[in-house]
């Protein structure tokens, strides 16, 4: 939806909701990396496809993304042959090749092995100190009081404090926020 002048609100055309799209990248917590691509190959199918750039371009991008996110090694590997961890910063690199202005992060760890959640929660922080806005639904709790700017807290579907991160974890103004930060603080 967009506003019109009067206020009101006004459904996008499929033109407008296209140009949102381009600019926002997603990643899902099940990474829903084409299993028959290489690491390369799931990074530069949308660039070369969608955007129509040049595919010389896009693969040297692809290849500065996978450095980034610690994969460079694996860049002819198939997602058959990578850990979760790994299968998730391909999906980010993935992201990020699409040159996205905002990145939304739906649960990226929650199907992960405990052990491999630091590596994709490294590279979340390395973005956001490098000032990627990020939309991340998550229950690492360090993690955001670390990462983030501002909190939304949601139960049941709604929305229960928006805070100042800082200000969320220190001085939460709602109960049901305090209930919450008590049982994470043990």
């Amino acid at each position: 939806m967009r506003r019109a002048p009067d206020g009101s609100s006004v459904p996008m055309t499929d033109r407008e909701l296209a140009a949102v799209r381009m600019r926002v990248g997603m990643v899902f917590q099940h990474f829903n990396l084409w299993p028959h691509m290489t690491a390369l190959g799931n990074i530069i199918e949308c660039p070369i496809h969608v955007q129509r750039r040049p595919r010389h371009e896009v693969v040297a991008e692809a290849e500065q993304l996978l450095e980034k996110v610690g994969l460079a090694d694996k860049r002819n590997t198939y997602p058959a042959f990578l850990s979760g961890g790994q299968m998730q910063r391909v999906a980010i690199a993935r992201a990020l090749a699409m040159r996205p202005e905002v990145l939304l992060f739906d649960e990226v760890t929650s199907s992960l092995d405990p052990e491999l959640v630091g590596e994709v929660l490294a590279v979340m922080k390395a973005l956001a100190d490098d000032g990627m806005t990020m939309l991340v639904v998550t229950h690492e709790m360090h993690f955001a009081r670390e990462a983030a700017s501002h909190i939304l807290f949601l139960d049941k579907g709604r929305v229960v404090e928006a805070a100042a991160a800082e200000e969320f974890f220190e001085n939460p103004k709602t109960e049901r926020s305090r209930q919450f930060l008590e049982r994470y603080n043990r």
